[in-house]
């Protein structure tokens, strides 16, 4: 008897825990667990003029032609190599692109890359990594018309969903799905 009140005390304990935590999660992680709202994008991709507005997630379920479409914008621009774009990262941009204002699209500087690409750059900086997240679709560097980089910094720090990096002299911020961390001033 002693152990089956002891083993529905872990299970409440369990079942409270999972609920303290999921309350405890930053409002941009709790909208992912609201699947009834559209998510959509406006982007630029600054190299090839491309320019997309974009609903890819909708009535709870992704939008395979608007992820396609996604993802070529989000390519690769040096040799046009295509990569599935992690949807937390889709999900990130929308979030602030809410912040600022659905109206001014997402300018891109960089997205995906590919790994000749990766190592290129590489050659010519010090400040591109050996494993970037770009080579894996979970990485963006973008600015937005009329927000002040700083501000973009910050709005994306308090996000609390991956790597952030400000780069004030290329006027860029860097954004990742990976482990929380920042750089730059």
């Amino acid at each position: 008897m002693k152990d089956r009140t002891t083993q529905s005390r872990r299970d409440f304990l369990k079942a409270l825990g999972g609920v303290t935590a999921l309350t405890a999660l930053p409002s941009t992680a709790l909208a992912k667990f609201q699947t009834n709202q559209d998510h959509s994008l406006s982007l630029v991709n600054l190299h090839t003029g491309e320019a997309l507005n974009s609903t890819f997630y909708s009535d709870g379920i992704y939008q395979a032609d608007s992820l396609q479409a996604l993802n070529h914008v989000l390519r690769d621009h040096r040799n046009n190599k295509v990569h599935n774009m992690d949807q937390q990262l889709l999900m990130l941009l929308h979030d602030l692109q809410q912040t600022f204002g659905e109206h001014k699209p997402i300018h891109i500087i960089s997205a995906y890359r590919s790994p000749e690409s990766n190592e290129l750059l590489r050659q010519k900086s010090n400040k591109v990594a050996k494993r970037s997240y770009h080579m894996l679709g979970q990485a963006v560097d973008i600015r937005i018309p009329g927000v002040d980089i700083k501000d973009l910094h910050k709005a994306s720090l308090a996000m609390r969903s991956g790597g952030v990096g400000l780069y004030t002299r290329s006027n860029f911020v860097h954004l990742d799905v990976g482990r929380v961390r920042n750089w730059g001033k």
